[in-house]
């Protein structure tokens, strides 16, 4: 064996390490030292395989073995299956759900096979706190590329040539966003990377952040030179400690090779980039509360009008802000060019959505398809299905800010436009599923909860308004609805929608206007006949 031909990789993103990789990977590293094979092949800690509800995962290369729920005993056999040319251990493996059948090779399981990783692609391959993992995967060429080749302008027209939106909310275009950050006349201007996410069932972010760092560096490093900024900021909550160590280490190792700092490859231009903790609010991804937050003021959103972050931001100045997959996409969109890239997905939505799949589906993880995918694809040819043979019933997409989505629209393409017909949106990429088994009404009322709880307090719509419809919700699920419930949610939902202050209020409503919208049964069930069709709300059982 020879260390370029051989690799175990070893998950160690959160939802792994929650599930014990740390104990796998030292298990193996005993094993490896016992048998005296130290230097013969790659022994590496990953970020997030994507696969999380089969972790802790372990693969072999270059053989392309996957082995799932991987634990501290099993490091005998795992180091000689390596040794054994790559024969696998058979209980280790992957069943197809259906036959039983073992899977050896994640390029077959369907979870995989049937994504296109793009963002993702070095996920799961790489070691993320070793920057030469990422060079030699032909990381930092983009940098290269764009402070030593092209003009600023040139990169604005790439990204607006790309059709690249926003990945966050409602999906603004990026180049557009850009373009005037760029034309905003400063001789200060910032660049912040939006990695505070903080939905119910929402990790795809954090993710990134863990497995590949250096990617949104790279792209912040891009779109510094490009709108004239020369100072960074990514903001990402204290609560994910593994992303702030893993991003802190990865801006250390960049300022080290000469790619954070003064004269960045002898191109003259000077950015450099730090972390700001955020303190877990959720109010805090909305631009103008993010901005507030590092000023070391409350963060909560300016009130109106206000121009927009891209000219007036940070400390007053033209301030560019996009999310993480935002800025993730960046490098890709420089090295294959904005005709590759506006090739995949929809003319609403172009490139690939990543999603964090879970809920009652038989494959929660990380997951990226070309945008455009239908529902139907994500949840039963990537996610497996409903478990346990139960019907599916509704998918949650965007988060707390989304809609809740019927089974007559599983056929629906999942891009901007599509969603927001639907009543819901695209939001930061969670998609949480749920069975025959779910009340609609309580889902909504779980929602309004989060929302109502989370908001910032500063207007009446929001602060009073998400109050007095969880209060509504919580009675119908106790068996105290009236009649007229449902009109007056309906009511205070367009209030709330149209007299809010800021985003999170102007979405809060959208659980509840979708439930009622094609759940409208369950309500009338909870209040009518004192009757919960899902027999979830313990006061109607």
């Amino acid at each position: 064996m020879t260390s370029k031909e051989y690799a175990v990789l070893v998950c160690q993103g959160t939802g792994c390490v929650s599930g014990g990789a740390e104990q796998v990977f030292a298990s193996l590293e005993r094993e490896v030292s016992r048998l005296g094979l130290e230097g013969k092949a790659q022994f590496k800690r990953t970020g997030c395989h994507g696969f999380c509800q089969q972790g802790p995962l372990v693969a072999l290369e270059p053989y392309g073995l996957l082995y799932r729920k991987a634990q501290p005993d099993d490091a005998p056999e795992i180091v000689q299956s390596l040794l054994a040319q790559g024969k696998p251990i058979e209980r280790l493996l992957y069943r197809e759900p259906v036959t039983g059948n073992p899977v050896p090779y994640y390029r077959e399981i369907p979870f995989y096979q049937k994504q296109e990783r793009i963002v993702l692609r070095r996920c799961g391959k790489i070691d993320p706190e070793n920057i030469g993992d990422y060079l030699a995967t032909g990381g930092y060429h983009a940098v290269r590329k764009t402070l030593l080749e092209m003009k600023p302008e040139e990169i604005i027209s790439e990204v607006k040539l790309s059709g690249l939106r926003g990945l966050a909310g409602a999906g603004f275009p990026a180049g557009r966003k850009w373009e005037v950050c760029a034309r905003a006349p400063s001789e200060e201007k910032y660049v912040i990377c939006n990695g505070d996410e903080g939905d119910p069932g929402a990790f795809q972010d954090r993710s990134v952040i863990e497995a590949d760092p250096h990617g949104i560096i790279e792209g912040m490093i891009i779109a510094g030179y490009a709108v004239g900024a020369r100072r960074g900021f990514v903001y990402v909550r204290a609560e994910y400690p593994l992303a702030v160590k893993r991003i802190k280490i990865a801006i250390t190792q960049a300022r080290k090779e000469g790619l954070l700092g003064r004269n960045i490859l002898g191109s003259g231009f000077d950015f450099d980039i730090e972390v700001f903790q955020g303190a877990g609010a959720f109010v805090c991804g909305e631009s103008t509360a993010l901005v507030r937050s590092i000023e070391g003021d409350r963060g909560w959103p300016r009130p109106l009008p206000r121009p927009r972050t891209a000219e007036v931001g940070l400390w007053g100045q033209p301030t560019l802000l996009n999310n993480v997959k935002t800025f993730a996409n960046i490098p890709i969109i420089i090295t294959h060019g904005s005709q590759w890239f506006a090739s995949r997905g929809t003319e609403s939505g172009k490139g690939t959505a990543i999603f964090s799949l879970t809920g009652k589906v038989a494959n929660c993880g990380l997951v990226e398809v070309p945008m455009g995918t239908t529902l139907r694809e994500i949840i039963y040819g990537i996610g497996g299905g409903i478990p346990g043979g139960k019907a599916f019933k509704a998918v949650q997409t965007g988060g707390p800010s989304g809609g809740c989505l019927p089974a007559s629209l599983l056929d629906m393409p999942v891009d901007f436009d599509s969603l927001t017909a639907a009543g819901s949106m695209m939001g930061s990429g969670g998609l949480v599923v749920m069975d025959e088994d779910t009340c609609m009404v309580d889902m909504a009322r779980y929602f309004l909860d989060f929302t109502q709880r989370e908001s910032c307090g500063q207007c009446l719509p929001c602060r009073v308004g998400t109050k007095q419809m969880f209060d509504i919700l919580h009675d119908i699920t106790r068996g105290q609805g009236k009649p007229e419930d449902i009109d007056v949610l309906l009511e205070f939902s367009e209030a709330v929608v149209h007299t809010s202050l800021c985003a999170l209020g102007q979405t809060a409503p959208n659980p509840v206007l979708t439930t009622i919208r094609y759940f409208r049964g369950e309500y009338e069930a909870h209040i009518n006949e004192k009757r919960c069709p899902a027999s979830v709300c313990q006061a109607l059982v």
